[in-house]
């Protein structure tokens, strides 16, 4: 069982939904050969901004009526977080739209102090576990790389995925964490990030990249494109039969 899937590494128009969607349409329509899912960096309407409101509020609802456009017309799944707004709050929040419109989210639990992200956006408060065509996905958020407690394989899940605005100055750190939650979690890992230059000043090198049950890297790019994975079943469960690792992990739960 092997599941096809397509990372865009891609530089973001700043708090500009319409122009970002019109840009990642364009990219879908580049798309070669079969992929049965699609992954976006995080905010990847509005780059990391932490000025939401300059942004209409109703543009998340749009976004994700796009993502079920998109994903329904190119018959594949849809991944990246948005800035959301919902009852009051902000949140950034990443939706999993399936290609027959089905859709799933994840609320970032770790907001990045270091921006003021904790401070503008309310942090999700519980994990989700995608079954997609066979495999079991997990979906985090950028900062949430940091917390390995956050994303311990106690689900059993398949694929990692983390999506992100990771700047150039702690990329050896993405790098390095990336291939810690593959070897810890047995599982693939999967990580993309942006590329250019946001309004902040910050640059975002790449560095996507995906990662297999042992840490090693099967794809990587640092350059604006499109890179293709495609992630066999049979690896993680002859990994898992043979190392037991999973077996000896600590089981506990989080309050708070």
């Amino acid at each position: 069982m092997e599941l096809k899937v397509a990372l865009i590494q891609s530089p973001l128009a700043w708090e500009n939904p319409t122009k970002n969607r019109e840009h990642f349409s364009k990219k879908l329509d580049t798309l070669n050969g079969e992929v049965d899912l699609v992954i976006l960096p995080e905010m990847f309407t509005t780059a990391f901004t932490m000025t939401p409101w300059n942004v209409p509020k109703e543009e998340g609802e749009e976004t994700v009526k796009w993502m079920q456009k998109e994903a329904e017309r190119k018959n594949v799944a849809l991944a990246g977080s948005i800035v959301y707004f919902d009852d009051g709050h902000y949140y950034n929040r990443l939706w999993f739209v399936e290609p027959d419109g089905k859709s799933t989210f994840y609320d970032k639990r770790h907001t990045f102090t270091l921006a003021g992200e904790d401070k503008i956006y309310n942090k999700g408060e519980k994990r989700i576990v995608i079954n997609f065509k066979g495999f079991r996905i997990c979906p985090l958020i950028c900062y949430d790389l940091r917390f390995p407690v956050w994303a311990r394989n106690t689900e059993n899940y398949d694929i990692l995925i983390y999506v992100a605005n990771w700047p150039q100055p702690r990329i050896n750190a993405w790098d390095a964490l990336l291939k810690a939650r593959a070897i810890e979690n047995m599982a693939y890992v999967i990580g993309v990030n942006r590329t250019g230059t946001d309004n902040a000043g910050h640059c975002y090198p790449g560095h996507s990249t995906v990662n297999d049950v042992f840490g090693e890297p099967i794809v990587f790019s640092k350059e604006e494109k499109v890179l293709y994975v495609s992630l066999d079943k049979k690896h993680i469960s002859e990994a898992r039969e043979k190392l037991k690792f999973l077996e000896d992990r600590d089981l506990f739960s989080l309050k708070g």
